[in-house]
């Protein structure tokens, strides 16, 4: 059971305060008796004496004998001569004084014109007062007043209110940014909601397990686990998990991203892990998830040549701490995500904070068609949508690429104005995020058009005619995206992949180029992408799988990613001439061996190549009318585009 949370105090807006001080000041200018933005205009004395002698002043206030405040009488505010006195900023009407300010030089004299005028009629009365200089002093601190309140409303924007406490205090800049979910906050994503990932769901719901009830594992010696790391390829679905985990888990579930704790102040960050887990351990049982761990998980001492990373291997350096230091975290598991597992540092991969890594692999075909259905759940779909065929269709997708397929689907169905979602709708879904968007309106003439035509052709055919190369779906000549043209394929899934399997799919890469040599005796810049495929297959078959009988049974490969930083090849410059020298022969002798193919085929390969520039789009049937049945059908997996 979780703790109550504390009550909130009451926050007041720094707005409010500096509304406040504005109003104040406003006021004592109103209430001390000066209604208007400026001081009265100030007249000579002689000029005083003059509007005194014809009876156009009401009163006059003399402050500490050295200056006196005139109000003139109704009548003579409406004489032309005083039109230039002060307005009222809100009645937009003469003011009811003072009009004018007066200067006293012989205040002995003053008194007796004063005196003179009372006891003739021309002033109602006068009177003496004293006044303290409040005002200039108010005016003199108000700019240090308005100062202190800019830099107090900066400091706590970039405290940014920190939701580890101190609701936004000028110093809580080390406080965690987690956010908290507990079973008041309304989380709607459960394990029903993640399909597939049944092995990663088993181990994920044990933890939430081991939170709930801890007895049943502690009662036979055994020990709650520190930490899991969720680790696989982008879009798998790792964040996804750690959703349901907040769920299900009726704890305290904290939630954050690794650069949170980056900050450019020195010591922030350990300072927000500290406060994490201190967060964690008031509120134990609880979890602690953190995203992209990478952020600040990288191995210490690796590319850091000048010493920018102190701060974030400190950072690190506490984190290790508050996973399995000196003091214990009862009850508090972390569970981590990351996609570059190579480059976390050892340390924290130790068991006892990580103690277990969970792999996060790309669906299969049975986990595809669960994905599906979950996606498919809030669209309006046609009766007739087969689920299996879709997952057919879209293997190597991960569950982020399912769920784009999806929306995407409906946008097309939407743009055509259907009413129900439909399979070819997904179809062209998928054509548009593998291949890229149609581009019906580009220019291209008739000699590149048959060019392209036969490019495409010569994959289909190559791949149609050789035994482990993937069986062909459609071909088009249409442009989409960067590519003249497209082929789609459906290779079946493999789990591994042998040497005859990848040489005829690199036979099948080069027979694009290939038909270009055959049926026009000269190439073009058009096999840019198979060229890429081809070589980066052959380097792996040499330098990473062992795959070369001159080289043997060695790699080059490092599975930790230290090797990137090294300035140094980890082989000789023999091997390196040796290991171009075997890569070219397998491009070179893959391409021959797709020549070779095509010769063979050179009427099949041309009539195929009319029908494509007449269609633009040929299917899979086109092929069986031209080559007849293939003699090793397999079942399909993979979307691929060749261009």
């Amino acid at each position: 059971m979780s703790k109550d949370n504390k009550p909130n105090k009451l926050k007041i807006s720094p707005w409010v305060i500096y509304g406040g001080i504005l109003l104040m000041f406003l006021g004592i200018n109103y209430f001390s008796g000066a209604t208007t933005w400026s001081e009265p205009k100030e007249i000579s004395l002689s000029k005083f004496y003059t509007y005194l002698d014809q009876k156009q002043v009401d009163k006059v206030v003399v402050y500490n004998k050295t200056e006196a405040e005139v109000y003139l009488n109704k009548q003579a505010l409406t004489n032309p001569l005083h039109k230039d006195v002060e307005k009222d900023v809100f009645k937009n009407e003469n003011t009811k004084g003072p009009h004018y300010l007066v200067q006293i030089g012989n205040d002995e004299l003053f008194q007796k014109k004063l005196d003179e005028a009372t006891s003739k009629g021309f002033l109602t009365s006068y009177d003496y007062k004293t006044k303290g200089n409040y005002m200039e002093w108010i005016v003199g601190i108000l700019p240090l007043i308005v100062l202190a309140g800019i830099w107090l409303f900066m400091m706590r924007r970039m405290a940014g209110g920190g939701a580890g406490g101190g609701g936004g205090q000028i110093f809580n800049i080390g406080k965690s940014k987690a956010k908290l979910f507990d079973e008041k906050n309304d989380i709607k994503v459960t394990f029903k909601d993640v399909a597939g990932l049944e092995g990663a769901k088993e181990e994920i719901q044990e933890i939430v397990e081991f939170l709930r009830n801890p007895e049943k594992y502690t009662n036979i010696g055994g020990k709650i686990p520190k930490g899991a790391l969720l680790v696989g390829p982008p879009g798998t679905g790792k964040t996804l998990l750690a959703k349901a985990v907040a769920g299900e888990a009726k704890v305290p579930f904290f939630s954050l991203s690794g650069s949170d704790f980056v900050e450019m102040f020195v010591g922030v960050g350990a300072s927000r892990v500290r406060d994490l887990f201190k967060q964690a351990k008031e509120k134990s049982p609880a979890i602690i998830f953190i995203d992209e761990i990478d952020a600040v998980g990288r191995a210490r001492g690796k590319n850091n040549f000048s010493g920018s990373n102190d701060e974030r291997e400190n950072t690190l350096n506490q984190l290790l701490t508050e996973m399995d230091g000196f003091g214990t975290n009862t009850n508090v598991i972390v569970l981590a995500a990351t996609n570059r597992a190579d480059v976390l540092d050892k340390a924290l991969m130790r068991a006892g904070r990580f103690d277990r890594q969970i792999y996060v692999d790309l669906p299969d075909i049975r986990e595809r068609r669960e994905i599906f259905e979950v996606h498919l759940k809030p669209l309006k779909k046609s009766e007739d949508l087969d689920t299996e065929f879709l997952a057919k269709q879209t293997p190597g997708f991960s569950g982020a690429d399912i769920a784009n397929v999806c929306n995407e689907a409906a946008l097309v169905a939407a743009r055509k104005d259907k009413k129900a979602v439909d399979k070819q709708d997904f179809l062209d879904a998928v054509d548009r995020i593998v291949g890229g968007l149609e581009k019906k309106n580009k220019i291209v003439s008739t000699e590149e058009k048959r060019a392209i035509a036969i490019h495409e052709a010569g994959h289909a055919t190559v791949s149609w005619m050789l035994e482990h190369a993937a069986p062909l779906v459609k071909v088009t000549i249409v442009p989409r995206g960067q590519s003249l043209g497209a082929a789609w394929y459906l290779p079946e899934e493999r789990l591994i992949v042998r040497p005859d399997q990848m040489l005829d799919e690199m036979c099948a890469t080069m027979g694009g180029r290939a038909a270009e040599k055959v049926i026009f005796n000269r190439i073009s810049t058009g096999a840019l992408s198979d060229l890429e495929k081809v070589t980066r297959q052959a380097r792996a078959m040499v330098t990473i799988y062992g795959l070369n009988e001159k080289l043997g049974n060695v790699t080059y490969y490092d599975s930790t990613g230290q090797s990137e930083y090294n300035f140094s090849k980890p082989y000789s410059e023999e091997t390196a001439q040796l290991i171009d020298k075997e890569i070219s022969a397998l491009i070179e002798g893959e391409y021959q061996r797709a020549i070779q193919i095509l010769n063979d085929n050179k009427d099949k390969l041309l009539k195929l190549a009319d029908i494509l520039i007449e269609r633009e789009v040929i299917f899979k049937d086109d092929l069986e009318e031209i080559f007849g049945k293939r003699p090793f059908e397999k079942s399909g997996a993979e979307v691929v585009t060749e261009a």
